[in-house]
């Protein structure tokens, strides 16, 4: 499958999940461009929709630039990074209107309240959760208390018909972290061709 099908395929099964939907985006790590352009460029583009991203894996500085340099358009996505404080040690200096920092991946509460105020702030009809990813935050978080943290925010985003995006990296996944992921998902997309 060439890269510019994997995001066609994200973008065609995306389509087709009503709002509300949560769905679970396992991918391979070569494919994590191709899901920036299906869910940011394509699926958000398509549905005039704001994207709130929710880093634990990069900064949302190393995001904006692979955007950028892909030519995503970046004005309707609000970043709410849970990684510059803890490796960088980033001050509210660093960062624009479009972005605000969590001290840590931990503070799975303050994600949510970052993650509701600016769900609240946006005008568009319709909105993405973007979660990237639910690796990082279970090498930072127990499992019990990240499972408690998924229901609460699907929930949440659910009764609001907002979409959620779940990305899980394929190569650092365990059955533990796909368990969790699946009962609060609606829906599985995978990246890899040889698991379609």
């Amino acid at each position: 499958m060439s890269d510019k099908r994997v995001a066609q395929n994200i973008f065609d099964e995306l389509m087709e999940a009503p709002p509300s939907s949560a769905v679970s985006l396992q991918m391979s790590i070569d494919h994590y461009l191709d899901v920036l352009r299906g869910v940011l460029d394509l699926f958000a583009s398509k549905k005039e929709a704001d994207v709130i991203y929710v880093t634990s894996t990069i900064s949302f500085d190393a995001i904006k630039r692979v955007l950028e340099a892909l030519d995503i358009e970046t004005s309707r996505v609000f970043f709410v990074d849970c990684i510059s404080h803890m490796t960088m040690g980033a001050s509210s200096g660093q960062m624009d209107e479009h972005t605000t920092l969590v001290e840590s991946p931990t503070m799975l509460e303050n994600i949510m309240l970052k993650v509701e105020y600016l769900i609240r702030l946006s005008e568009a009809g319709e909105k993405i959760v973007v979660l990237d990813s639910i690796n990082s935050l279970a090498i930072h978080n127990n499992n019990w208390i990240l499972s408690e943290f998924l229901h609460i925010l699907v929930s949440g985003l659910r009764a609001r018909n907002v979409y959620t995006v779940i990305l899980s990296v394929e190569e650092h996944s365990t059955p533990e972290i796909n368990n969790m992921v699946n009962l609060v998902c609606d829906h599985g997309i995978r990246t890899n061709p040889k698991e379609e």
